[in-house]
């Protein structure tokens, strides 16, 4: 005998676990591709948006097809788990900042135990497995997705806006192949506001809803490769991500603090100090941040970051920190950018160093740095 399963129920029933377990809103989307959301990532990748990601072309088909995840899938469960707490208010000279969603422990994990504990509740109502997880470790367009569910609509920053919630929000998903009741989308949009654009120092959102990833503060931050020249000025003091265009949000600036378990673990944790991160080394850098979201790029990236940033504080106090950086640093990446740093402060004491260090330079990019930072002082 067939057991027919009340999939109202079951959607009631997931909902209900999520928000006890602190999710800020669900909803449902049959688990149908999305062609538009195709078409907008096949146009980013063709017009070079997307470069940096290293994914190829393919990725835009994954990405808008659930079931390209679960063959059978026929529901999708999108989940918006709130995460903005204030920035700490202390302020301190050499300072740079981190990216809100990036100052608590690893939100992959906290997030992938909830939804976990939510596909539990489906799978012991359906009798059986039939969900699977996802939580920004495979292909999906998650926006898109949760847009459609109506869990809110993304914005001319091109994160998703939760209403009530804002935009600090982590994204997950549970496929299913329960045809639970979908919900409807909302009949939402940013309208005349531009602020977000407007706020945006490298000018990476075009107003459109679409975002040109590669001049974007959070990408340049978290590459692995050098950063453009053009670009380092303007990334200001992050050394990790970037919130600029969330917090000038009006939805965002309006919603509630999340849960203290967002918020920085210590001062440092959202302002950590430059000529520290100048001076991580692995060791430290795992037991610092292994842990957290900023864990999966390597204390070499933080240096570099760390770098720019002093170069952007033209503060002549950390001269002999970056001299002593590019003379021992390991990483010609970090060399590179500790030699702009010196340029750009332009102290005498910043053009002997990088003087002095011209001919004992072994990298070719290297010097190249030190040349292109002594042209103004020729």
């Amino acid at each position: 005998m067939t057991t027919t399963i009340d999939t109202a129920a079951v959607k009631d029933r997931a909902i209900r676990k999520a928000l006890e377990l602190g999710a800020g809103a669900v909803r449902v989307t049959s688990a149908r591709a999305d062609t538009p959301a195709r078409r907008r990532m096949e146009t980013a990748f063709a017009r070079g948006d997307l470069a940096t990601w290293g994914y190829g072309s393919l990725y835009a088909g994954q990405a808008s097809d659930p079931r390209a995840l679960l063959p059978a899938a026929r529901s999708l469960l999108c989940v918006a788990l709130p995460y903005g707490t204030a920035p700490p208010r202390e302020n301190a000279p050499l300072r740079g900042r981190v990216s809100n969603y990036a100052w608590s422990a690893d939100y992959h994990r906290r997030l992938q135990r909830l939804l976990g504990d939510v596909a539990s509740e489906i799978d012991a109502a359906a009798g059986g497995p039939v969900t699977a997880l996802v939580c920004d470790t495979r292909p999906l367009a998650e926006r898109a997705f949760a847009a459609r569910a109506g869990l809110g609509w993304v914005g001319k920053h091109t994160n998703l806006i939760a209403p009530a919630l804002g935009s600090f929000v982590f994204l997950g998903e549970i496929l299913t192949t329960l045809e639970l009741p979908v919900d409807a989308p909302l009949r939402k949009s940013c309208g005349a506001c531009r602020r977000c654009v407007d706020a945006c120092p490298t000018g990476a959102l075009r107003g459109d809803y679409t975002i040109d990833a590669t001049r974007c503060i959070s990408d340049l931050t978290q590459r692995t490769g050098s950063i453009p020249r053009a670009m380092r000025p303007l990334i200001g003091d992050w050394v990790w991500g970037c919130d600029i265009c969330q917090v000038v949000c009006p939805p965002t600036a309006r919603a509630p603090a999340a849960p203290s378990q967002w918020a920085a673990q210590d001062f440092a944790a959202a302002r950590p100090s430059l000529l520290e991160l100048l001076r991580l080394r692995s060791s430290d850098f795992k037991r610092r941040y292994r842990a957290t979201a900023m864990g999966w790029r390597g204390a070499a990236v933080l240096r570099r970051n760390a770098a720019v940033a002093l170069g952007n504080a033209l503060d002549r106090s950390a001269v002999d920190a970056l001299a002593q950086s590019l003379r021992a640093d390991p990483h010609p990446m970090v060399r590179a950018h500790v030699a702009w740093a010196l340029g750009r402060i332009g102290s005498p004491r910043a053009v002997a160093a990088l003087r002095g260090h011209r001919s004992s330079e072994p990298d070719a990019t290297v010097r190249a740095e030190v040349d292109a930072a002594l042209e103004h002082f020729a």
